[in-house]
């Protein structure tokens, strides 16, 4: 497996019915025990964009554990500092699937009209978490009336922001927003305190808790609403290469099932893969549930959030998508069936 590392769209876009009946023929080729077999013959290439997060663990158990080259894959991986960042790059071009990206994102684009789609989510995590500073008067969370509150914009941690001042009878009017862009500002905006308080991911938050030690205050931004990691590439890749999504998935499907039996070896996997402490692991690793699905919360989810930005007036659009356009189920339902429970 090679990595390279890229900072970073017009997709063509397709039916849903050719994409489906493209599916079905897949599924008729492969079957449902292609996940049990090793292939033999020639590797295809596949080019990842991804973000460094845990959630994406998966990933990094299958690459560690051979399961992409079994299935007669040959990975190089792009390295992007968030999901919409690996998102943006995959429609730029430079790599054929993004992988780390949440649901947030795909809305987005969705809202543009942009011919994507989600192939799996392979994550439902809960690690969003606003990092204040009490020596600016942040005890409580009404406290954060008029403060000036950093997050990535574009981001789910901006939609999580906005929502966790909705349910304390808030909204983004009410403080001073501020866009933080890179991880280093993530951490240093709020502990240098060019800012009141930030939203944003682990492990950042917690980085930025410890340096602040006694004096921050921390809240989960998610409102026990579970984020979920999705793996998307554009109608047209997807319809080129129908076989190179199942035997991705087949991969990851083999790297759940690992991570099942091995779980103590699949967090020591991720660890090293991502460079995180041993300690951090502990806290981290039960916020996310590992495994692939496409179930109806992840289209109630996308429609919840689609309707936050036409209310907020972050999109020109007025009417909330038809989200089953921007989910591929072929895929899924070839190698892990049980796994799709969306109404369509």
């Amino acid at each position: 497996m090679k990595q390279l590392s890229r900072s970073g769209p017009a997709a063509w876009f397709s039916t849903p019915k050719m994409l489906g009946f493209i599916g079905i023929i897949v599924t008729a080729m492969v079957g449902l025990s292609g996940c049990q077999s090793r292939h033999t013959g020639k590797l295809e290439s596949i080019t990842v964009a991804y973000a460094p997060f845990e959630s994406t663990a998966l990933v990094w158990v299958a690459e560690d554990q051979h399961f992409f080259s079994q299935n007669g894959l040959d990975i190089t991986l792009h390295k992007y500092d968030t999901g919409v960042g690996s998102l943006d790059g995959m429609l730029n071009g430079e790599a054929d699937l993004a992988v780390g990206a949440n649901e947030f994102p795909l809305v987005g684009r969705a809202l543009q009209k942009t011919g994507i789609r989600t192939i799996a989510s392979i994550a439902k995590s809960e690690f969003i978490y606003l990092v204040g500073r009490k020596d600016r008067g942040i005890q409580q969370v009404s406290d954060l009336r008029g403060k000036r509150i950093g997050t990535s914009f574009r981001t789910i941690a901006q939609f999580f922001l906005g929502r966790f001042l909705e349910l304390h009878g808030m909204t983004i009017d009410d403080i001073a927003l501020v866009e933080v862009k890179t991880p280093e500002e993530w951490v240093n905006a709020v502990v240098d305190g060019n800012i009141d308080a930030v939203v944003t991911a682990q492990p950042y938050a917690n980085a930025a808790k410890d340096r602040l030690g006694d004096n921050a205050t921390v809240w989960s931004a998610q409102s026990n609403q579970l984020l979920q990691t999705q793996v998307i590439s554009t109608d047209k890749w997807i319809t080129e290469h129908p076989d190179l999504v199942v035997r991705f998935i087949q991969s990851l499907v083999l790297a759940e099932e690992y991570a099942i039996r091995n779980p103590v070896e699949a967090k020591s996997i991720v660890q090293e893969r991502l460079n995180l402490d041993a300690a951090y692991m502990e806290t981290v690793w039960s916020q996310n549930q590992f495994s692939l699905s496409l179930d109806q919360s992840l289209i109630l989810a996308m429609e919840d959030e689609a309707r936050w930005l036409i209310n907020n007036n972050l999109t020109p659009e007025k009417k909330v998508p038809d989200f089953l356009d921007h989910v591929y189920l072929p895929g899924l339902e070839t190698v892990k069936p049980d796994a799709v429970n969306i109404i369509h």
